[in-house]
Formats: C-alpha cells, sequence, structure tokens
C-alpha cells in the first residue's frame, strides 16, 4: 500500500470531516524484522524504496558508461552532464584546484540523494527515504568523518583543530567566548544542520502533496460544490510536484555543495 493510500484510508475511516494526514505515512508497519546481535532492525517500504533508487541510479550509471561512444548518444549525454556538473561545478570551483579526487565522492553522494528524492513523486512510492531524519543523518555523519579526516590528513591533527579552535588576530580574552562557539560550529552544528535541510524539505514536500492530493479526494466524495474546491486542491497537487521536483534537484545539489565547502575548509585552512 503506497503512503498516499495508507494516509486515504485512515481519512475515510476517521469519520465525518476531512482528517489531515498525520506521521502514519513515515511509519510503516515493517515488512520482516530480525536481530544481529542483539540489535533489532525493521525492513519496511521505505527501506525497500531506498534500496529500489540505489540499484536504479547504479543500473542507470552503468548503462550511461557501458558503450561510450565519441559522439554521445542520450543516455551517456545525461549521465556525462550529470557528472560535469558535479567535478566542475563543485570539485573543482567549490573544492579547489585540489578537489578533482573527490569528484567521484561528490558525485555518488549527489546521484545517491537525487535518486532517493525523485522517489517522493514516483507512483506506487511517493515518499522520499530523506523524508526519515535517521537517513540525511547518516549521510550527513558520513560527510562529518571524511572531511576532518581530509583536514587533519592535509593540516596535521596540530594545525586543523588550532585553526578551529583558536582563530588568528583575535584578542586572548575573547577565546572564552569564540573557542566554544567554533567548537559548537564546526563539530555538531555542520553535520546537523547539513541533515536537517534535506530532511525538512523532503519531509514538508510530502506532507504538502498529501495534503492537497487526500484533499482533493476527500472533496470529490463529499459531492456538490464540493467538486469546484476538489479540482482546485487537484490543480494544486500537480503544481506542489512540479515545485517539488525542482526541490528535489536543488537539494540534492545544495547537499553537495555544502560538502564541498566543507572540504574546501579542510584542504585549505579557513582562517
Amino acid at each position: 500500500m503506497t503512503s498516499s493510500a495508507h494516509a486515504l484510508g485512515g481519512v475515510l475511516a476517521a469519520g465525518p470531516g476531512f482528517q489531515a494526514p498525520g506521521l502514519e505515512a513515515f511509519y510503516p508497519h515493517p515488512l520482516w524484522t530480525f536481530s544481529v546481535l542483539g540489535v533489532d532492525f525493521e525492513i519496511t517500504r521505505i527501506t525497500l524504496i531506498l534500496w529500489i533508487a540505489t540499484l536504479g541510479i547504479i543500473g542507470f550509471l552503468v548503462a550511461t558508461v557501458r558503450n561510450p561512444q565519441i559522439v554521445p548518444g542520450k543516455l551517456q549525454f545525461l549521465g556525462e552532464s550529470g557528472y560535469s556538473l558535479v567535478r566542475d561545478g563543485i570539485a573543482r570551483d567549490v573544492v579547489g584546484p585540489r578537489g578533482l579526487p573527490f569528484a567521484p565522492f561528490l558525485a555518488s553522494l549527489f546521484f545517491f540523494i537525487l535518486a532517493n528524492n525523485i522517489m517522493s513523486i514516483v507512483p506506487l512510492a511517493q515518499i522520499s527515504p530523506m523524508a526519515k531524519f535517521a537517513f540525511p543523518l547518516v549521510l550527513a555523519l558520513i560527510c562529518y568523518v571524511i572531511y576532518i579526516w581530509v583536514g587533519i590528513r592535509e593540516q596535521g591533527v596540530g594545525k586543523y583543530f588550532k585553526d578551529i579552535l583558536f582563530l588568528p588576530g583575535v584578542p586572548l580574552p575573547m577565546y572564552i567566548l569564540v573557542t566554544p562557539i567554533e567548537i559548537l560550529q564546526n563539530f555538531i552544528v555542520r553535520p546537523f544542520t547539513l541533515a536537517v535541510r534535506l530532511f525538512a524539505n523532503m519531509f514538508a514536500g510530502h506532507m504538502l502533496l498529501l495534503v492537497f492530493s487526500l484533499g482533493a479526494t476527500y472533496l470529490f466524495t463529499v459531492g456538490g460544490l464540493s467538486y469546484v474546491f476538489g479540482g482546485i486542491s487537484f490543480l494544486m497537487a500537480i503544481v506542489m510536484t512540479f515545485f517539488e521536483l525542482l526541490v528535489i534537484f536543488l537539494q540534492a545539489y545544495v547537499f553537495t555543495v555544502l560538502m564541498g565547502t566543507y572540504l574546501n575548509g579542510s584542504i585549505e585552512a579557513e582562517h
């Protein structure tokens, strides 16, 4: 059952009047549960969507380079354009002259997020795994470990943490105030906001689509003058779908750009 159908069932079973969709779409019933070393795991439809999106983007990228041509076909052109966007626009321009070795990682990050975000408008899926906070959080933690490791590798442990904790040119007494702020910003706020930005946009987009689509369905069942408002709600659902398509791309791009800026600060001292 899709998230929209699940929510629709709740709306129609709730009694008279329209009941706004809640968080039930984000907590589907587990399809399979198991334990590993005493830790319980659940496989839900959102997990399956994540696997399908991942396999789909891997299949797409493999297909684009399977039979490369000097004059690329449509599929090869699409894949190369996406990779060039990340390589030239982020790895080279954002990370800097030493950013090209990070292009494969940044491209993988971009395509993975993009593929999962697209699932929010794919029929029978209709939800992005990135609308569950755990998935963006794991991505943010991976990025967090990488940019700190790169900073230590490039600048050395002492210089990397010294540049973060003790800003050059700041009067000595001000370190009492500035150093805790820098610790909070670099080691807590960065990964948290990286995850929250992606999560919040995909969560809000899914809820808006649910409200308008389920609202249209409900109004069409009421009859009478409600058909007019049902049509408006249906039209808004279509408009929001196209708007969501824009958000899908932008959030994948913004997440990757931010990771590029963090890598730039790790390779070259920020202060």
